[in-house]
């Protein structure tokens, strides 16, 4: 007997363990926010989160322990409550819970999960259920201060017909009507008495279609729901926070392309990401809004990055954070266009509903690139190069390579300039590549379609960008078409003077010189035999006469052009330049003869062409300084 009582007694321990165990079991759940405002919702609907009772049991439920449910919002905040009921059966559905109630319809649409608990039976007016919600506790994550500001808030989650009735009482902050969603039709709504006080009622007095209340309590650890169904009644719960919802825009352009950016909610504890976005496409935005439900008391931090791909970096782009509240009368403290990449936000307090925007503006950006017309280069070695300058300063710079049609190096860094500031954009030819064999034209692009900002139209032209302006030049070299071209550089050097003779000579008067001629054919074509013709302005400062004792020098490449100096070098004592070379008819009377105005020459031959490297002659005669 002893050992068959022994048996019994740990049996029955066995079988109260694993009643404990069933009722001390917390039951995960979640909350959702509305995706939607519907067309009679509250303006700060993302501060509701619906908690979602679809691990709701009825057996332990009705238990004399209750249901235990565990929940962590966005935030890292730990929800929980015990749910107990009596009477007329629940279940969880979604929301809306039939096609007539307000709640997911009209108001507060796209709720996930099932946050209604619904009577189970058609009943009469006696069918009625109780629910007691108690225990309600708030822990928050870690490195988080204790909560201390929350709101409970309850919902009529069908609708209440004439015969029923919702009866909310809390121990803690007097009921707020938070919210009249509207009917599907009509205007009808229950009579509401008790708002101002710890117990609120709902009661039918229509038999249409009617809207629904959401009231709200603040801080309460627990609350009673009686439900009377004459057909069947719901109810929702949700908690009350604040929610902030993170967005970006583009203003003007991107630098790139590419560019995209992540915007980011995050716990300041440890920065661990709450919600997150990135933009995507090539539009301006905004783009999708990162949303988020938290406890009042949780400190967050809201930043943003490049995302991964972009070609800049966050410094090409001024970063600015506004944020606004739809919850109106807070004092919770906002940024307004405050230059910045991470913000700290202040305690917020429940019931807000805040909207922050990131706006990325452009420092502004400049590129050069040159590019060649039909037919590529006139001379397979010709190159280019491209400055953006400011003032004196060279900001950026490319020298091309390449021959043929095939530029290799054509444009300058994409370069983040001063705002307000005027930049030159400039060509020059590179070694021996001449301009004149090219006709040039410059079109320039602004990536920031409504920039006021004036783009210049011809090479060597100036802009003074702004903010967001985005703007590329492309400068065009189209080659001329087949030609000769003679250019002509004089120079002097100094030989001797009366008092120095040859030693560290001075340009004074009586100084020897020799007075030097250089022509080149800077085109691809040959000149015609013997059309070379020389018609000088000899400097007032200097005269030539019978000492000037003409030299020949050829270049290289040669001219293939031959000088005698007997018959090719006349001279003019005209007032007026001669037009032809048989009018230079002067004969000059002395070695320095300051009656000579002109010095014509006549080479013979057919100069050559250029292959890239222009042929080229010089003639030196003796002068002397006036």
């Amino acid at each position: 007997m002893i050992g068959t009582t022994t048996v019994i007694v740990r049996r029955a321990l066995l079988l109260l363990l694993l009643w404990v165990c069933s009722t001390t079991t917390a039951f995960a759940a979640n909350c959702y926010v509305a995706t939607a405002q519907g067309t009679t919702g509250p303006s700060d609907w993302q501060t509701f989160c619906w908690i979602d009772f679809s691990a709701y049991n009825a057996t332990t439920a009705s238990s004399s322990g209750g249901q235990t449910f565990s929940l962590t919002l966005q935030d890292g905040t730990v929800m929980s409550f015990v749910l107990k009921t009596s009477g007329n059966a629940l279940a969880p559905v979604a929301s809306p819970s039939w096609s007539g109630a307000a709640i997911g319809n009209t108001a507060m649409t796209g709720i996930a999960g099932a946050p209604v608990l619904y009577q189970t039976g058609a009943g009469t007016s006696t069918a009625t259920t109780t629910v007691t919600i108690s225990s309600v506790t708030l822990s928050p994550p870690a490195g988080a201060s204790g909560v201390t500001n929350y709101m409970m808030v309850l919902a009529d989650g069908e609708s209440t017909n004439t015969g029923e009735s919702l009866s909310f009482v809390t121990n803690g902050g007097a009921w707020q009507t938070l919210d009249q969603a509207g009917a599907i039709s009509g205007s009808a709504y229950p009579s509401v008495s008790g708002t101002g006080t710890t117990t609120v009622t709902e009661t039918g007095t229509s038999t249409g279609n009617v809207g629904a209340y959401v009231f709200g309590s603040s801080k309460p650890t627990q609350i009673t729901t009686t439900l009377v169904g004459g057909g069947l009644q719901g109810f929702m719960l949700a908690v009350r926070f604040a929610s902030v919802r993170l967005t970006m825009q583009i203003a003007d352009a991107r630098v790139n392309s590419a560019d995209q950016f992540t915007y980011a909610i995050q716990a300041a504890s440890n920065s661990a990401t709450l919600a997150s976005g990135t933009s995507s496409g090539t539009g301006l935005g905004p783009f999708t809004t990162a949303g988020l439900s938290t406890a009042a008391s949780v400190p967050m931090t809201l930043a943003e990055t490049m995302a991964s791909g972009s070609v800049s970096t966050l410094s090409h782009y001024q970063t600015s954070l506004t944020c606004t509240n739809s919850a109106s009368g807070s004092s919770t403290v906002l940024p307004s266009a405050v230059i910045t990449t991470s913000y700290s936000l202040a305690t917020l307090a429940y019931g807000d509903a805040l909207l922050c925007t990131f706006t990325e503006t452009p420092f502004p950006h400049l590129t050069l690139t040159k590019a060649l017309g039909s037919g590529g280069r006139q001379f397979s070695t010709d190159q280019f190069t491209m400055t953006i300058a400011q003032g004196s300063t060279t900001v950026a710079t490319t020298t091309t390579s390449g021959t043929g049609s095939t530029l290799t190096g054509a444009a300058t860094a994409q370069t983040q300039v001063t705002p307000a500031t005027a930049y030159t954009l400039s060509e020059t030819p590179s070694g021996t590549t001449q301009t004149s064999q090219y006709t040039s034209a410059m079109a320039c692009t602004n990536a920031y379609s409504g920039s006021a900002t004036k783009l210049p139209t011809t090479p060597g032209g100036n802009v003074t960008p702004a903010m967001g302006d985005v703007v590329s030049c492309i400068i065009t070299n189209t080659k001329v078409a087949a030609n000769a071209s003679l250019t002509i550089v004089k120079s002097s050097t100094i030989v001797s003077d009366p008092i120095n003779s040859s030693t560290n000579p001075k340009a004074i008067p009586g100084a020897i010189v020799a007075y030097t001629l250089t022509v080149a054919n800077t085109g691809p074509s040959t000149v015609d035999k013997n059309s070379v013709l020389i018609i000088d302005t000899l400097p007032a400062q200097l005269s030539v006469g019978t000492a000037a004792s003409p030299t020949f020098t050829q270049g290289s490449p040669t001219s293939a052009l031959t000088f005698t100096s007997s018959t090719d070098i006349a001279f003019s004592n005209s007032t007026t330049a001669p037009t032809k070379y048989s009018s230079c008819t002067y004969t000059p009377t002395a070695s320095y003869d300051t009656n000579v105005h002109f010095i014509c020459l006549n080479p013979k031959g057919t100069m050559a062409g250029s292959t890239g490297t222009p042929p080229s002659f010089s003639i030196t005669l003796n002068a002397k300084v006036n």
